[in-house]
């Protein structure tokens, strides 16, 4: 049957890549992330790209050269560990890092080949020798920074894309080929580097309209999803993976969709000669394959292995076993029960998850990026932490929606601040709330973590370069600010993450509420919608779901710092309490127009989840009146244009209260009820960016570009094992010590992982001709 197919890509809630072409329907799952690709007989051998025509672009899309880098400092809580635990750690970082490595084959079809060619370069050259080739070759000093700072910035980002706004970011060099033909890299392997670069170079610098950022269709880039893939494709493809579909079946005149199955494993076990396992629904055929990523979960389970042999407890044996069942076999439901002993595991001194976690980047919102994480616990800050774990009880009734839609009960999680020895993925986040299967969550726990050695150095900036607000509050934003992201955090991960219930119907027709009388408190009805089934937050909200989330915890945030047992938790009392409060509001609407750089105008799309989030907020509270926040535009002192961004501190606890009362109600009934339409409209309001109305904010985000400073990167230590001891290998913050660390992270194999990328590449790079 001749139809126009669909491929396409899931991951830990999924991964998913899909093609479309006038063929047999073709779909190719890939990993614990799924993966959707066409593999039609009549494939052109034409090159990926060809003709691309280079434009004069803006600075947005370099990242500049003197981008903050700094190093992670964990030295002192290492040192700190036994000899057991700093074998656990190195060996969970190993399983880690390589993990790690699948995000550059989900970021976009030239990552790998790009990360290949600088690993072959600084494998044989480290910075420092080659900056004399590269003079040799005609580049100016401030043309081999440029380079450094884009190699780093590929490996902090694991790809070309920016983690946080998923912007495609260029080399800011034009002679980016004389380097790589001088190197001696090329001088050993001419035919191989000379082939590494024709397969990316194209790619490496084109801006054209689709290549600037992340996204699905033509509003961006994705590997989740092949070239021609639309909204609709990828409903079907949900639509498939919320079945329940559990037996065998074959018809060869039905439109097949083919999907690999990320996992070690390439056959079905109670199907000893086959690899394939075939589930028809509606009027396509999926054909699950195994084997996706194969030589990545190999590297990741058998370092996982060998971390359980150091591991504490039967609680971390158990999970272990549980994620490397899930990496061998594919199987979600493994992670989810190694997921259950992690949240078991109380209080470990060396922490660490695992897995295909956060949906941001899948444009439709449901599909895991590959993150990997070890952390050693700071003990004093935990300590705080721990105090607004026990007042939790006390404070959940506090927010503003009716006992009903609040958990039956609350499970008091660990909440342990944490310094990270590494964090492999394509960002690091400031503190985490997981896992993120809604069934857990729900019902058996969860955890947070703040990463403090992250909130030290992530969010420090210098007077002159605080952008947005008046002379009068820097001084007092720069001393709090720290202090009161502290307290966001806490409040956004615990309280904003961790609360709320979601009413759900199962398939045996049990509900979780008294659907006879819970009454919906923005209509002063019963109820009348919710889960049903299968059915998940990500899967029935998809392409909002992340921002809409994150919304809720951020406005939970700013509702209960105003709580002064909240804040005496932190250590803050009298006037210091007030100017917290006041900082963290003010942080929030000034991070609410700076969110603006991650709105892209030509195809209406948001491209970060958070910053979406705090520009919603922003309106919000602009909506509220009263003279609660202003913002104007106004002339910098260098003639340029700029903004003013002010909070009457005096409004906080009353208009500004109000407002979030109302609009954090809205979400969290929107959300229990699984009511999407409703949902969506709200969100959608307050997330258009417009020219028109009080402000015009087509014309502000022109200015936040023209004044935005460029997100920090961040270098982290390696560990190695000398005898029966772990030594922590640290590097220097700035550019060089980055690439440093990733040259030695991976030279024990580096040719064999290198050839198993560019084989991985190459068999996805039909699907984005």
């Amino acid at each position: 049957m001749s139809k126009k197919i669909t491929l396409v890509s899931f991951s830990s809630s999924f991964h998913c890549s899909v093609f479309t072409i006038s063929f047999t329907l073709c779909f190719f799952f890939f990993s614990t992330p799924f993966y959707f690709i066409a593999f039609p007989s009549m494939f052109s051998s034409s090159p990926l790209v060809s003709n691309i025509r280079l434009k004069m672009v803006d600075s947005q899309y370099y990242l500049p050269n003197d981008i903050g880098v700094s190093a992670l400092e964990c030295g002192e809580a290492f040192r700190l560990l036994s000899p057991q635990e700093k074998m656990y750690a190195h060996y969970l970082s190993r399983a880690a890092w390589y993990g790690g490595l699948a995000v550059l084959l989900q970021t976009s079809p030239e990552s790998v080949d790009i990360f290949v060619l600088l690993q072959k370069i600084f494998r044989r050259q480290a910075p420092a020798e080659l900056e004399k080739v590269a003079t040799a070759a005609g580049l100016s000093s401030e043309d081999y920074q440029a380079f450094l700072v884009y190699a780093a910035g590929l490996y902090a980002n694991m790809g070309n894309y920016k983690s946080f706004g998923d912007t495609k970011f260029i080399p800011n060099l034009p002679k980016f080929k004389a380097l790589v033909w001088a190197s001696q890299a090329f001088q050993e392997q001419s035919t191989e580097m000379e082939a590494l670069w024709n397969s990316c170079s194209c790619l490496l610098y084109s801006l054209e309209d689709r290549q600037k950022q992340l996204g699905l269709g033509d509003k961006g880039i994705t590997t989740y999803f092949s070239g021609n893939c639309c909204l609709e494709d990828a409903e079907v493809a949900q639509k498939f993976l919320d079945s329940k579909v559990s037996w065998f079946h074959i018809q060869s005149d039905q439109c097949s969709l083919l999907c690999f199955l990320q996992s070690v494993v390439t056959i079905w076990t109670f199907f000893l000669s086959a690899s394939v396992y075939c589930f028809p629904f509606s009027l396509c055929e999926f054909i699950v394959r195994r084997g996706d990523y194969a030589p990545l979960m190999e590297k990741v389970c058998s370092y996982l292995q060998q971390a359980e042999v150091y591991a504490a407890n039967e609680n971390q044996k158990k999970m272990i076993e549980e994620y490397r069942r899930s990496f061998t076999l594919g199987s979600i439901e493994a992670h989810k029960e190694g997921s259950r002993y992690w949240i078991k595991d109380k209080g470990p001194i060396v922490e660490s998850y695992i897995g295909f976690i956060e949906s941001y980047r899948d444009p439709f919102g449901s599909r895991g990026e590959f993150e990997g994480f070890v952390a050693v616990v700071n003990k004093a800050m935990s300590e705080r932490f721990a105090k607004l774990v026990s007042s939790a009880e006390v404070l959940l009734p506090e927010l503003p929606w009716p006992r009903e839609f609040e958990k039956d009960k609350f499970l008091k999680p660990d909440f342990t601040s944490l310094d990270v020895l590494t964090f492999a993925g394509s960002g690091i986040p400031a503190g985490i709330n997981i896992p993120n299967y809604d069934d857990i969550r729900q019902s058996e726990g969860f955890k947070n973590v703040s990463l403090g050695n992250v909130l030290a150095v992530a969010y420090s900036t210098k007077k002159e370069k605080l952008t947005f607000l008046e002379e009068a509050d820097k001084d007092l934003f720069l001393k709090w600010k720290s202090p009161s992201f502290e307290v966001q955090v806490g409040l956004h991960e615990l309280l904003g993450h961790g609360s709320g219930k979601l009413f759900v119907e199962d398939d045996k027709g049990k509900f979780n509420f008294d659907q006879s009388k819970v009454i919906n408190p923005e209509t002063g009805e019963l109820v009348s919608s919710w889960y049903r089934g299968s059915e998940t937050w990500d899967s029935k909200f998809s392409t909002i779901a992340s921002s809409y989330e994150e919304c809720r915890a951020e406005c939970v945030g700013l509702y209960l710092c105003l709580n002064k047992q909240v804040l005496s938790i932190f250590g803050h009392e009298g006037q210091d309490a007030m100017d917290v409060v006041y900082v963290n509001w003010l942080s929030m609407v000034r991070a609410g127009l700076l969110g603006l750089e991650f709105y892209t105008p030509e195809s209406k799309s948001w491209r970060q989840a958070h910053m979406q989030a705090r520009f919603v907020i922003l309106r919000v509270l602009l909506e509220a009146g009263e003279g609660l926040v202003g913002l104007e535009e106004v002339t910098g002192q260098d003639g340029k244009p700029d903004a003013r961004i002010t909070v009457d501190r005096s409004k906080i606890p009353t208009v500004g209260k109000d407002a979030i009362n109302s609009f954090l109600r809205k979400l969290q009934v929107y959300k229990a009820t699984a009511d999407v339409e409703g949902g969506r409209a709200l969100y959608d309001k307050y997330s258009t960016v417009s020219d028109s109305g009080a402000h015009n904010f087509l014309r502000l985000r022109e200015t936040v570009l023209l004044r935005k400073e460029a997100r920090k990167m961040f270098v982290q230590a390696n560990t190695r094992v000398n005898g029966d001891n772990v030594e922590l290998v640290e590097y220097e913050g700035n550019a060089a010590g980055l690439i440093r660390s990733f040259t030695e992270r991976f030279q024990d194999d580096a040719d064999q992982l290198e050839a198993d990328l560019l084989q991985l590449n190459r068999r996805d790079a039909p699907c984005w001709c």
